[in-house]
């Protein structure tokens, strides 16, 4: 007797067999056959050659895996933050806000103050980018052009800038207060108030604040069709220092000003100080507003009028921003304006 040389299995399926087709001639579920398929070790060594039997008999073919794509950059959980400097009224609540808003997410700030020095704001931030030790940073007023942040930008390197020196290039998302409406704020409260001759000490020329402020104060002014005198409007440096001798210059002026508009509260408490050395009463004699609402305004005698900025909240909404970044959604809106108050003290009341 001659035996018959033993033939292959004719395919059951005409058409390309399916796991499922697989699966009912191996008497199987599905899943087992995925996990043969996929080379998982949770199957009996029986069951997988059962399974590998019918796919050889089938002429079964995997669909080829679609290449899974490079993994995402490990992410290192901190954040950089660069400011001027910790010790100042003024940015402490941006730090604050800015700091509860990463730790609620989770992540770590890297502070680093620059001591408003160029070089080595741009040495810091280049640390903060090299070699992937940071997500991305926060830049409370920061000193870098436009041409480096739009370098820094094209580098990959996430960022928001918080309080923004210059105008913002396009492109890079910032927060600020609305300097216009807090400016006409408060120069709208003296006007109501009776005040019309108002002196003006104004921050650090072609600042983005401070050309901002003064579009606002003169735009309050124009409305009561009061026309701005240059030699009412002295510029400073935001410190209270220069604030005492801008008053001073104010207030030596033939007609001197009944009511004086500090760009910040460090300035305006400058003016305090120049009418305390000169024996005016203020508000009786001089009417003096400010601008932030830093923690000083309610320490000085008397306590000062101002303009608050929301400035812990500015710090968080950098964080916000930046965050949205990361996890790259779309942001709609890469320049926040945040509003502004009055804040009505004892430094204001009706010129005499």
């Amino acid at each position: 007797m001659v035996e018959q040389p033993e033939t292959q299995a004719e395919p059951r399926f005409r058409g390309r067999a399916t796991i499922r087709d697989i699966a009912d001639l191996a008497g199987v579920s599905i899943a087992t056959v995925s996990r043969v398929l996929n080379d998982r070790p949770d199957v009996a060594p029986e069951t997988r050659e059962t399974v590998l039997q019918v796919v050889r008999e089938q002429g079964f073919k995997r669909a080829a895996r679609a290449q899974a794509p490079a993994p995402a950059p490990a992410r290192t959980g901190s954040i950089g933050l660069t400011l001027p400097n910790v010790n100042d009224a003024y940015f402490g609540p941006m730090v604050y806000g800015a700091s509860e808003a990463l730790y609620e997410a989770d992540l770590r700030t890297v502070l680093c103050p620059t001591a408003q020095e160029h070089d080595r704001e741009v040495s810091l931030v280049e640390r903060l980018r090299r070699g992937g030790s940071t997500d991305g940073a926060i830049l409370i007023l920061p000193e870098e052009r436009e041409d480096e942040l739009l370098h820094l930008r094209r580098e990959g390197y996430p960022f928001v800038v918080v309080d923004p020196r210059d105008k913002a290039p396009e492109g890079i998302p910032c927060v600020s207060a609305m300097h216009v409406v807090g400016a006409r704020q408060a120069t709208e409260h003296l006007l109501a108030l009776g005040h019309r001759r108002i002196g003006v000490i104004a921050g650090v020329p072609g600042w983005y604040a401070t050309e901002e402020r003064l579009l606002g104060f003169r735009a309050a002014l124009s409305a009561v069709g009061i026309l701005p005198e240059p030699e009412l409007i002295v510029y400073s440096d935001w410190q209270t220092p220069r604030g005492i001798e801008a008053a001073e210059q104010l207030l030596s002026l033939p007609q001197p000003p009944t009511a004086i508009f500090g760009f910040n509260d460090n300035v305006a408490i400058g003016a305090l100080h120049a009418a305390h050395r000169r024996g005016i009463s203020v508000p009786d004699e001089l009417s003096v507003i400010g601008f932030d609402d830093t923690t000083l305004a309610e320490l000085v005698i008397p306590t000062l009028t101002t303009v608050r900025q929301p400035l812990a909240e500015m710090g968080r909404m950098g964080v916000s921003l930046l965050l949205r970044i990361l996890d790259g959604q779309r942001i709609e809106a890469l320049r926040l304006e945040l509003s502004t108050e009055i804040v009505v003290r004892e430094s204001t009341a009706p010129p005499r």
